[in-house]
């Protein structure tokens, strides 16, 4: 019998495979249009920006720390890239994307800075800048979106085209910057000294403190990339909606928080995988889809969302790991210590 340990992906990462076969299976068998190939690189495009916020927080999950202020974050970006550019005369991708980058990383840092430097716990203040940044933002644009972008901010980049019987199936270019954005958070978190720390932060900050781990300037870093993933993120939104809307990703936070812990990030910080957060990313997003091609409401999605929410806290809880452990440890003893008790 073939040693686990050696597998290549953990146990969590094979549930969900196994959970997305079974469901892409269930749906192809009871709707007509879920296993064609427009649907599913509909889902890989639609899926793309959130792929890009869970690569971020997966980084900040792991250090140990929580922000719910990430997507209202990208609307503010969105939006100071779209003026920012074209004070500047319109820019390209690369001017845009280094403005976004530069803005979102900004963003994060300010947040590490509250918590860091004044010890606030990180949900605490990701919930302020969240008001924080969205009120802002609909204060002072009040609402109004932005329609006269740049042309290429708006010209469509497709970057595969296949023929099908209703039109074609494309794939886009938030697909290609997804897969850029996930391969540098890897990098980060696989092959960089700086990623092994952020680990050995989130499992046990006091120890990482003790070995010469320069907590603040992880904190940063954690933050910061967050920011920086969430800056491109929302660029590439505005590609694909081709306008600025400040409303648009509001609310999007919840659904890649669920989607990340469902991958097996834990909330305590100190575990994680990039292949879990992407296949948590996809189960929700071929559940929503599902949901829609089988007519049933909106509504029992973000019941399923805030499930999952509950649930990944519920099982990340001090009181859970000491209840595990009084029945492992009731389980093993002998019968005369039964007895005797």
């Amino acid at each position: 019998m073939p040693d686990k340990r050696n597998w290549p992906i953990g146990a969590t990462e094979r549930w969900l495979i196994l959970v997305i076969l079974a469901l892409v299976a269930g749906l192809a068998l009871t709707t007509d249009t879920f296993f064609t190939l427009s649907n599913l690189f509909d889902l890989l495009n639609t899926s793309a920006v959130n792929v890009i916020f869970a690569a971020g927080l997966l980084v900040v999950l792991i250090a140990g720390g929580i922000d719910i202020s990430f997507a209202v974050g990208a609307s503010v970006v969105q939006y100071l890239t779209a003026l920012t550019v074209m004070q500047l005369g319109g820019g390209n991708w690369a001017v845009g994307l280094m403005v976004a980058g530069g803005f979102g990383f900004l963003l994060g840092a300010f947040n590490a800075a509250l918590i860091y430097h004044f010890r606030i716990v990180s949900i605490v203040v990701t919930i302020a800048t969240f008001n924080l940044f969205f009120g802002t933002l609909m204060f002072l644009t009040g609402g109004v979106s932005l329609y006269d972008l740049p042309d290429w901010l708006t010209d469509r980049i497709v970057l595969v085209s296949v023929p099908t019987g209703d039109g074609s199936a494309e794939l886009t270019l938030p697909v290609a910057v997804m897969a850029l954005c996930v391969l540098a958070t890897w990098l980060l978190l696989r092959r960089t000294t700086p990623g092994r720390r952020l680990y050995a932060m989130g499992d046990n900050p006091e120890a990482a403190r003790r070995v010469g781990i320069n907590i603040g300037a992880m904190h940063y870093l954690a933050f910061g990339w967050l920011g920086l993933m969430a800056g491109i993120a929302g660029l590439m939104q505005a590609h694909y909606a081709q306008e600025v809307v400040p409303n648009a990703l509001y609310g999007r936070e919840l659904d890649v928080l669920a989607a990340v812990v469902l991958g097996g990030a834990r909330l305590g910080g100190g575990r994680g995988t990039l292949l879990g957060a992407i296949l948590g990313i996809f189960l929700v997003a071929i559940t929503e889809n599902g949901l829609n091609l089988l007519g049933i409401t909106p509504y029992a999605f973000k019941m399923i969302i805030g499930a999952i929410i509950l649930i990944a806290i519920t099982l990340s809880s001090d009181g859970v790991a000491r209840l595990i452990g009084s029945m492992k440890n009731g389980s093993r003893r002998t019968p005369n210590a039964r007895r005797a008790a």
